[in-house]
């Protein structure tokens, strides 16, 4: 019998729209060089070092002790979608009922449903750059077309309603927000942000606001745009327990929308997921209702881990990295080493870094840009320095 071959399938146009994630596709090859025994520093994954606090697991094994092991609602126990509401407007001021929250699968699937049940093909999306690898291949794979917004790495890759105005069209259905920023680390000020809703709000677009590191701002008081009840009714705000809680394999995400946009996610998520497990919920309503101070005892240690980064990656030769006010990525300009030794572009420059240097990083055509590559710096000072080190070894021998 003869063998398919990947060039003999057709495969559907909306899946060729797409890329693999970039972040997954650095994760898998850091664990190939694991798997041949090389001892790689990983500056490339997205996710804290911190293990889950013990309430949190210990709600866990109470729910498979007590056997709540069965399907639930689709959206999530009303315990959990209360527990949610009831969060967000302790730590925000905001004003959601139990219909307008739903839990998903990890933010990711809150993002994918909303995208899916608000743009048709041919709506254009405004997509501030760097953007998070994930927002313009879900959006292409709903049939619309992002407009990428550069902003300026001088300014801090600052993003202002008077930017997002002079690209607004007719066509303008949805403008997304991430702050603070996946990868840049940036920090839009609450009156930043409060203009661009309200400039949304005037023009009829709906406003996504990813708000997956919303505790880990460093400027100050976290702001939710969820706290601007008057423009409620044309925003969707994306929230994540992965990153606040250190909970990303458990992946749990949420979103709070109007109650049709709701309604909607949730029969789009009862024909794929359906309900979010049944213990991480669980484990969900004890992060959310239990002991918050392990939340801010996280973001401190980040930021010293953060100034550690940065210090070192400044004083790489030619480096030039503005400063992250949240989040905890560094995102560092390494167009000085272009045109070195085979490197013309931040990809070569990273794919180097992995099999040469054994340091894994997310290259910055992955968000947009193609003179930056990721640092995360959720790991210890120890392994930073350990990466720092072999980067500047491999930076001197281009």
């Amino acid at each position: 019998m003869t063998p398919i071959t990947t060039q003999a399938i057709q495969l559907t146009e909306r899946i060729n729209r797409i890329e693999a994630s970039a972040t997954m596709a650095v994760v898998a090859e850091a664990d190939k060089l694991r798997s041949q025994g090389i001892d790689v520093v990983d500056f490339g994954a997205g996710e804290p070092h911190f293990a889950t606090p013990q309430h949190i697991k210990d709600a866990a094994i109470a729910a498979i002790q007590g056997n709540f092991t069965k399907y639930t609602a689709v959206g999530g126990t009303p315990e959990l979608r209360d527990a949610i509401v009831h969060r967000h407007a302790l730590d925000f001021d905001s004003d959601y009922r139990r219909e307008e929250s739903v839990a998903s699968t990890g933010g990711k699937h809150a993002l994918f449903n909303a995208i899916q049940v608000l743009v048709e093909h041919g709506d254009e999306v405004i997509l501030p750059v760097p953007y998070w690898v994930s927002f313009k291949d879900i959006v292409r794979y709903a049939g619309g077309n992002c407009v990428l917004l550069e902003t300026d790495e001088a300014q801090g890759f600052r993003l202002t309603a008077a930017m997002v105005e002079r690209v607004i069209t007719p066509r303008t259905k949805l403008i997304i927000l991430n702050s603070p920023s996946n990868p840049s680390g940036a920090v839009m000020s609450a009156e930043d942000l409060t203009e661009v809703v309200r400039l949304a709000h005037e023009r009829g677009i709906w406003v996504l606001s990813d708000e997956c590191y919303v505790y880990l701002n460093y400027r100050g008081k976290a702001f939710s745009v969820g706290a601007l009840r008057e423009y409620k009714e044309r925003m969707v705000v994306l929230g994540s327990l992965s990153k606040t809680y250190a909970m990303t394999g458990w992946r749990l995400g949420y979103a709070l929308a109007p109650a049709p946009v709701v309604s909607a996610m949730i029969k789009l998520q009862s024909q794929s997921t359906s309900n979010p497990t049944s213990i991480v919920q669980k484990a969900a309503v004890a992060a959310l209702q239990g002991p918050q101070e392990c939340v801010e005892e996280m973001r401190l240690d980040y930021i010293k881990l953060r100034d550690h980064v940065v210090r070192g990656l400044r004083a790489l030769p030619g480096v030039k990295c503005t400063l992250p006010e949240g989040a905890f990525y560094a995102y560092p300009n390494m167009s000085a080493y272009f045109g070195r030794s085979g490197v013309n572009s931040a990809s070569d420059l990273a794919g180097k870094l992995l099999r040469e240097a054994h340091v894994a990083t997310v290259p910055g055509e992955g968000f947009g840009t193609s003179q930056h590559i990721r640092v995360s710096y959720a790991t210890t000072i120890a392994e930073l320095d350990r990466g720092l080190e072999r980067m500047r070894k491999f930076l001197a021998a281009l």
